[in-house]
C-alpha cells in the first residue's frame, strides 16, 4: 500500500497561533523558507520529515497529533450529509479532502446546518405549532450537540483525565477504590446506603444521603460512587470544561456534564498510565483488565478507546454500542473507521451478529471500501432489570483497530492476518458505501448511477455503475 502524503495545513495554522508566531518566524524555526510554509499551510504541499523532526525538536510538538483524525471524521460526515435526496450530486472526494482539511470550522458549520434542516424535516408533523410561537426557534438536539463534543475531542478530555488518575493516586492508602470513594464522600457529610431501588444512584443533597441500588453489580456501583464523587469534589473542573465547550442549550450542558463526570469516574476505576501498562501487559484481554481493575467489559472496552494522551497513547481502537435495532447508541473511533452519524451500521459487521451468541466473544478481519483492513471484537453486553419480569436491556460492543496492531492484541492469536481472503468486506453506512456487489445493501448508494435491467434480477432490483 502506497504511503500516505501527511496534509496537515490548518494544525499548523493552529500551532503556530497558539506559539503567536508570525509565518516568517515560524518558518525560521522550522528551518524552511517562507513560501514553502505557505504552501504547507494551505495544503499545496505535504508536511516534510524535516519539519516533523523541527515541531518534535524546536517545540516538544507531538507530531501524531498531525496526523489524527479529524479530517477523516469531517470527510466521513461530509459525504453522508451529502448523501442526503436533497442534493442533487455529491462533490468529488477530492474536493471533501480539501475542504476538510483548509476549512475545516466551515465544514463543522455545514454540518450543524445540515443536522438543523434534517431536524426541522422531522418535525414537519408540529412545525406549524412550532413556528405559531414567539420566538420560537428550532435547537439542535441537546443529545447529539453532546455526542459531537466527545467526538471530536477525540474522546479524550486531558484535564478530566489527569485529575481522575491524581484521585486514584491519592486513593492508594486505602483498601480499595471503592472504600475510598465511600470514605471521600464521608467527608463532606454524605454517608452511602444500599437500597432495593430501580435507580442506580440517588442523591438528596438535603439530607446528605447517596442511595446506590443493591440490585447494581458490584462495578456499576464502584462506578456511580465515583461519578458522585466528580460531581462534589470536581464540580468546579466540571463547569470550567463546560464553558469552553460553548453547548448552544441548558440541556446540552446539563448532559455534558453527566457525561464528564462518567468520563471522570471511568478515568479514576482504571487511571491512565496505570492501566495503558496493564493493557500491554495483557494484551489487551478485556476480562484480565475487567478483573485487574474491578470494571466491567464494556467500561474496559470503552476505557482502551480512549488511551489518546499526547506523549503517552495507546493502540487507537474504535468502540461502539449497538442496540438490538441496530442503532447506534455509543460511538468513538481513533482509527480512521468513522461511524455513520444516522442510522445503523453495516449489517456485515460482527457486531449484529454477538446478539446470536450471548457471553461469547466473536472475531472478525474486515476491511472497509478504502482498502484498510482492521480486527474487530463483538460481544453482547445484556443488562438485567435485577428481579423477576424486569426488562432486559440488551446491547452489543464492538472494539477493533487496524490490523498492523493485531499483534499486540490477545484476540488476534490464530488468526492469518496475512491472507487478503480472510478480510471480509464491510462498510460504514449504505447510503455512503461504494461496493458494487453486497446481498445486505438496503438502500442504493447516492453518489453512483443505477441501471435497471427489467429482464434480468439479481440479489438486488438494480445494478451500481
Amino acid at each position: 500500500m502506497p504511503v500516505q502524503k501527511l496534509y496537515a495545513g490548518a494544525k499548523l495554522r493552529d500551532l503556530r497561533g497558539r506559539l503567536t508566531l508570525t509565518q516568517k518566524d515560524f518558518a525560521a524555526k522550522l528551518g524552511v523558507s517562507l513560501p514553502y510554509l505557505n504552501q504547507m499551510e494551505n495544503n499545496n504541499r505535504p508536511v516534510s520529515t524535516t519539519v516533523l523532526l523541527a515541531l518534535a525538536q524546536e517545540f516538544g510538538f507531538d507530531v501524531t497529533e498531525l496526523g489524527q483524525g479529524d479530517a477523516e471524521r469531517l470527510i466521513t460526515d461530509m459525504r453522508e450529509a451529502l448523501a442526503d435526496p436533497v442534493f442533487s450530486e455529491t462533490p468529488p472526494l477530492a474536493d471533501l479532502r480539501l475542504t476538510a482539511s483548509n476549512a475545516p470550522a466551515f465544514v463543522r458549520a455545514f454540518l450543524e446546518l445540515h443536522r438543523a434542516y434534517r431536524q426541522t424535516h422531522e418535525r414537519l408533523a408540529s412545525l406549524d405549532e412550532a413556528l405559531g410561537r414567539e420566538g420560537s426557534q428550532l435547537q439542535p438536539s441537546p443529545w447529539e450537540e453532546v455526542r459531537d463534543f466527545f467526538h471530536y475531542c477525540d474522546n479524550y478530555i486531558d484535564a478530566m483525565d489527569r485529575a481522575a488518575e491524581r484521585y486514584a493516586q491519592l486513593a492508594e492508602g486505602e483498601p480499595n477504590l471503592r472504600e475510598a470513594a465511600i470514605r471521600r464522600l464521608g467527608a463532606r457529610g454524605v454517608s452511602v446506603a444500599l437500597a432495593d431501588t430501580h435507580d442506580l444512584r440517588r442523591f438528596d443533597p438535603e439530607v446528605g444521603v447517596l442511595t446506590l441500588s443493591s440490585r447494581a453489580p458490584h462495578e456499576t456501583q464502584s462506578f456511580q460512587l465515583l461519578l458522585q464523587v466528580a460531581l462534589l469534589d470536581y464540580d468546579a473542573l466540571l463547569e470550567a470544561t463546560l464553558d469552553l465547550a460553548r453547548f448552544q442549550s441548558e440541556a446540552a450542558r446539563a448532559i455534558a456534564k453527566i457525561g464528564l463526570a462518567n468520563y471522570f469516574a471511568g478515568a479514576a476505576l482504571m487511571p491512565y498510565r496505570a492501566f495503558l501498562a496493564a493493557a500491554q501487559e495483557d494484551r489487551h484481554d478485556l476480562e484480565r483488565l475487567a478483573l485487574r481493575f474491578g470494571a466491567s467489559i464494556e467500561q474496559v472496552a470503552h476505557r482502551l478507546s480512549t488511551l489518546q494522551r499526547p506523549g503517552a497513547k495507546g493502540i487507537p481502537f474504535f468502540f461502539v454500542r449497538v442496540d438490538q435495532a441496530g442503532t447506534i447508541t455509543k460511538r468513538h473511533s481513533a482509527t480512521r473507521l468513522q461511524f455513520a452519524r444516522f442510522g445503523g451500521a453495516c449489517p456485515l459487521w460482527n457486531v449484529h451478529r454477538a446478539f446470536e451468541t450471548p457471553g461469547r466473544f466473536l472475531r472478525q478481519l474486515a476491511e472497509t471500501p478504502d482498502g484498510v483492513r482492521y480486527i474487530s471484537l463483538a460481544r453482547d453486553v445484556s443488562k438485567p432489570g435485577g428481579h423477576f419480569g424486569a426488562p432486559v436491556r440488551r446491547y452489543a460492543i464492538a472494539l477493533g483497530c487496524e490490523v498492523a496492531h493485531a499483534g499486540a492484541l490477545v484476540y488476534a492469536d490464530g488468526m492469518d492476518v496475512t491472507r487478503a481472503g480472510a478480510f471480509e468486506p464491510i462498510g460504514i453506512s449504505c447510503r455512503i458505501c461504494e461496493r458494487k456487489e453486497c446481498h445486505q445493501r438496503s438502500v442504493p448508494p447516492l453518489e453512483r448511477k443505477l441501471s435497471i435491467q427489467p429482464e434480468r434480477r439479481g440479489t438486488l432490483p438494480y445494478e451500481v455503475e
